[in-house]
């Protein structure tokens, strides 16, 4: 299921479900009153938006940064027509930070099957370049492109017909995509991508969510209050990855210690 598109900063509109914990009085704490300050942190990581390293990490919700000064990004309206679009959330104004504030800067990114090449959706669902445009609902050889790694983190974006993207700067930006010098600096674009779809903060993000349980989320898989020992021996099954087998097994414990 596709979800709407959300950008740091944005209110989350959650419906309100309170599940009470397991008590002799009923009244312990609601279940997402536990959720931890780290986990909200996570969450916030994963809204925000880093620039993609190499060609593997393109996926999901990208801009396309051009080299102009000041910093702007492609963007399409409704209509298909792509233009270049003035950048607002950025720290010191360097392009490295850029994130969108319109739906219309945001393209999606997907791999072709069986090939190197990507195809872009515009915000409205249809693919761009073509002649720089956002207008097709299939994919042809026109809406797939090569991403090539250039410097500093930067790519050049060829097409099918050998030509490159980019952005001259006069009094207004004027892009095309009919260039052929890839040293040249118009033609040098980075890619913004939100962090959650990056190989390598994904892996991060695992590898520190199966770091450490605390007791409290302990607690709350067990339903009761744990003495230290009990604490212990999950840390360390959680460890071991024998968690659930332990938790199981404190689990029993403790409703036979209710009759003892």
């Amino acid at each position: 299921m596709v979800k709407p598109l959300s950008f740091k900063g944005d209110k989350k509109v959650k419906k309100r479900k309170r599940t009470q914990d397991e008590g002799a009085d009923g009244r312990g704490p609601a279940t997402k009153d536990l959720k931890s300050g780290a986990e909200q942190h996570q969450d916030d990581d994963d809204e925000s938006w880093v620039s993609a390293d190499a060609v593997s990490d393109v996926a999901g919700p990208v801009i396309f940064v051009l080299a102009t000064k000041p910093p702007t990004c492609l963007a399409c309206d409704a209509n298909g027509k792509v233009f270049a679009s003035a950048l607002e959330n950025m720290v010191d104004e360097l392009p490295s930070t850029a994130e969108p504030h319109d739906v219309r800067q945001v393209f999606i990114a997907n791999r072709i099957a069986g090939t190197d090449t990507f195809s872009f959706k515009g915000h409205h669902g249809n693919d761009k370049f073509g002649i720089l445009s956002a207008t097709r609902d299939a994919i042809s050889s026109e809406e797939q492109f090569t991403l090539l790694p250039s410097d500093s983190l930067l790519f050049n974006i060829r097409t099918t017909r050998d030509k490159l993207l980019s952005a001259t700067q006069d009094k207004t930006v004027e892009i095309r995509a009919d260039a052929e010098d890839d040293t040249s600096p118009t033609c040098a674009i980075r890619l913004r991508m939100q962090a959650r779809f990056k190989p390598v903060h994904k892996a991060a993000k695992e590898e520190k969510a199966n770091e450490k349980i605390s007791r409290a989320q302990l607690e709350q898989a067990v339903g009761r209050k744990l003495d230290d020992a009990e604490v212990k021996l999950l840390k360390k099954a959680w460890k071991d990855g024998t968690y659930h087998e332990a938790l199981l097994d404190v689990k029993v414990k403790g409703k036979h210690d209710k009759f003892a």
